[in-house]
């Protein structure tokens, strides 16, 4: 099902390009922390980068595969930095997610009545605040020299839901059921 209205379909691929961009730039940086030290941090970047894959293929749901003649534009902090500054960068990301961008796209797809892209933008918000939450503790940890203290890190593979040390027995975003996240 394609989304009906102009505006909703231009930030769905918004979106999809954004989360696109994430899902490889935390790849990148979790090899980068790795290479300087920070095991945990690496694994916070690949489980997060999952979560924005589940985004992107949320968002490339809600579009309908019609992604002909849409040009994708995603703003991002890019370049192998020392994983201090790429946990800054992934926090500015996120925040601007939570803040400005998520909001916007959400309020316009639920006033031009568009269910698919609603559900998309939502669940998108909502995990976005967690992955602020937890590069922030990242960076706290990193900052003083440490690595992040964590056992693994489990994602919803619905709404990309995160949470460390154990997935909940129902994700509070989406409902999912424990035993479908994916662990890192």
């Amino acid at each position: 099902m394609s989304v009906k209205n102009a505006m909703t379909s231009e930030f769905l691929h918004s979106a999809y390009g954004g989360e696109s961009m994430a899902h490889m730039r935390y790849l990148i940086w979790g090899d980068l922390a790795e290479k300087e030290g920070f095991p945990n941090v690496a694994k916070l970047f690949r489980a997060i980068s999952y979560a924005e894959q589940v985004h992107a293929t949320n968002h490339f749901r809600a579009i309908g595969g019609e992604t002909a003649a849409a040009t994708v534009a995603a703003g991002g902090i890019f370049g192998p930095n020392k994983t201090a500054d790429n946990l800054r960068g992934a926090i500015m990301g996120e925040l601007h997610e939570v803040e400005q961008m998520y909001p916007v796209y959400l309020h316009t797809a639920e006033f031009q009545n568009e269910p698919e892209a609603k559900r998309s933008f939502h669940f998108a918000l909502e995990a976005e605040k967690q992955h602020a939450s937890l590069y922030q503790q990242a960076l706290d940890a990193v900052t003083e020299g440490k690595d992040i203290a964590l056992d693994s890190v489990y994602i919803c593979p619905i709404c990309g839901h995160t949470v460390l040390n154990g997935a909940p027995d129902r994700c509070p975003i989406c409902g999912t059921v424990k035993e479908q996240y994916h662990g890192f």
